[in-house]
């Protein structure tokens, strides 16, 4: 009796995984965790360089004060503005207290730290969400067409086809200038234009599974066809689908960041990778951190996904027999 070896994890998985477990830990818990740069000012920290320390001034009427240098004398504190200084009395000073803007502050004085990990939970959300739709419209077609067989495949897989064909970008910004831009609009658009291609890939790997011995013997046995699928096809496909999800989410996540860019997608008032390179490329001489950070977590993203599709990849290639015996 032959058993099977399995070799270790792909190193290209591991690390992809640990990239892409990061940037979601990050998006997910960072901002709870940046509360005392929530604080913004758009005259006296508007366009702070990376790294700057700024110290917040909380007043007695609720205001917030933030500059990165900041006077302080016996009875009151000097604040430095672009066109005159500003004297705040110590009595009317709740607390200060003082921290460091990691990847500087945007145009209106806002922590670029909290921004990015706030647009990226949005960005992530949009793109895992329109995936869900692309995987249940494009498994469900797949495998109906490939089950089917006849005029059923014939006609689902032209509609594929012509569907591929069209133009998606210009699709998406025509739908979103007509429709009032949204979290859902976006979501909507982004997973029912998808899901073509992962449609292909269901048939293709239906088709080559359904003649196989063990599905064979399940059809003559009297076995229900979504008992087949669940039990049978699902499994043996989970690799090269697996594979294509992985680079598809990237896809989207690309997606999603060039309606932001072009204005098109969520609103102004919720912060996405998209939108924060956009805002930064009307600033790019003075505050080049604008676009840049989002656009290396943009990059991030997709090439640890890449990563994980290919280590993905080489570990369902890596089962070899072994001729020891048990």
């Amino acid at each position: 009796m032959t058993r099977v070896r399995i070799r270790r994890l792909p190193m290209r998985l591991i690390v992809g995984l640990s990239i892409l477990c990061t940037t979601i830990l990050s998006c997910l818990l960072g901002p709870s965790f940046l509360s005392a740069s929530e604080a913004s000012d758009p005259v006296h920290a508007a366009l702070l360089a990376p790294c700057t320390q700024v110290t917040v001034i909380e007043r007695s009427n609720g205001s917030s004060i933030v500059s990165p240098s900041p006077q302080f004398k016996s009875d009151r504190i000097l604040i430095k503005g672009p066109r005159r200084t500003m004297e705040v009395s110590l009595s009317s000073v709740v607390s200060t207290h003082t921290h460091r803007v990691w990847l500087g502050t945007d145009r209106f004085g806002r922590d670029v730290l909290s921004q990015l990990l706030t647009g990226g939970r949005v960005s992530l959300l949009i793109a895992g969400l329109a995936l869900v739709i692309a995987v249940i419209i494009g498994g469900l077609i797949g495998m109906v067409s490939a089950t089917a067989g006849g005029w059923v495949d014939a006609t689902l897989m032209r509609l594929v086809d012509a569907l591929i064909a069209f133009p998606v970008l210009f699709l998406m910004i025509l739908a979103v200038s007509v429709l009032r831009p949204s979290a859902l609009v976006l979501i909507l658009l982004l997973g029912l234009t998808s899901w073509m291609n992962f449609s292909r890939l269901v048939r293709g790997q239906v088709l080559s599974l359904r003649s196989r011995q063990f599905v064979l013997a399940a059809r003559s046995s009297g076995t229900p066809w979504f008992v087949i699928w669940i039990r049978h096809l699902a499994p043996n496909a989970a690799g090269p689908l697996a594979q294509d999800l992985a680079l598809r989410i990237g896809a989207l996540i690309l997606a999603e960041a060039t309606l932001s860019y072009l204005g098109l997608g969520v609103p102004p008032s919720t912060p996405t990778w998209g939108s924060l390179i956009h805002q930064g490329h009307q600033v790019l001489p003075s505050g080049w951190w604008l676009a840049t950070f989002p656009g290396l977590a943009i990059a991030a993203t997709i090439v640890s996904l890449a990563l994980v599709g290919d280590g993905i990849q080489q570990l369902a290639t890596d089962v070899v027999p072994a001729t020891e015996p048990w």
